[in-house]
């Protein structure tokens, strides 16, 4: 496609095993569960109708597997790049997200207070994320051309820090005002003479419309 604004789609991979027993992931290379595959499927066609030019994801499979499906639709292929994976949790992978308030209460209460700490410990902060996604999509967009679209298949997390980066948003500010990604739902933002804007939020290829889901309700 020539001409136009450059498009870029953040995607959260589908479902898995993990999301539904609320076990933060982090970089555990968790499998899709089989609602999960479905979303990707029932998603696929819907995200090949934006056009895309290419598809980058993160190494994890629930996140590749996600991209390959809408590959499949597209006729392309995917890349992958783990500068796309999930914010690392350290300790906390794993863990169930009730036994992580328990062993780290001040640290659970400032993550869902949107503050910027340091997951499980030894694990990384929002800012960290920020700078990889940030420094991956520069990557990509550097051989973007003119009204091409780019979907980028990565997490919940890392999706949120990745629009926030191209929106220029402080990460706390996105927290609060974005809220989180469900499974397999997406951003689109395209880029404008003043720089980035979100044109959808959330939408996912079930629900037609966007549906909210907190930041804070759900481990990464």
């Amino acid at each position: 496609m020539s001409g136009g604004a450059r498009r870029v789609v953040v995607l959260r991979h589908g479902e898995t095993e993990h999301n539904v027993a609320r076990i933060w992931q982090g970089h555990l290379d968790t499998a899709l569960s089989a609602r999960g595959v479905e979303q990707a499927r029932e998603a696929a066609p819907v995200l090949a109708a934006l056009r895309p030019s290419r598809i980058v994801s993160s190494d994890l499979q629930r996140a590749r597997v996600t991209a390959e499906h809408v590959a499949r639709a597209c006729g392309l292929v995917v890349r992958t790049d783990e500068r796309f994976r999930e914010i690392h949790v350290g300790a906390w992978q794993g863990m169930p997200a009730d036994d992580v308030a328990r062993g780290w209460p001040d640290t659970q209460a400032a993550v869902l207070r949107g503050e910027d700490v340091r997951r499980g410990e030894d694990g990384e902060n929002l800012t960290e994320v920020a700078e990889r996604v940030g420094e991956g999509v520069t990557e990509q967009l550097a051989t973007l051309g003119p009204g091409e679209c780019l979907v980028v298949s990565t997490h919940g997390a890392a999706g949120r820090a990745l629009a926030a980066w191209l929106l220029g948003l402080d990460q706390g500010l996105a927290w609060r005002v974005l809220g989180g990604l469900g499974n397999c739902h997406w951003a689109e933002l395209a880029e404008g003479r003043g720089g980035w804007r979100i044109t959808t939020w959330n939408t996912s290829a079930g629900e037609g419309s966007s549906t909210r889901s907190h930041a804070g309700s759900s481990p990464a």
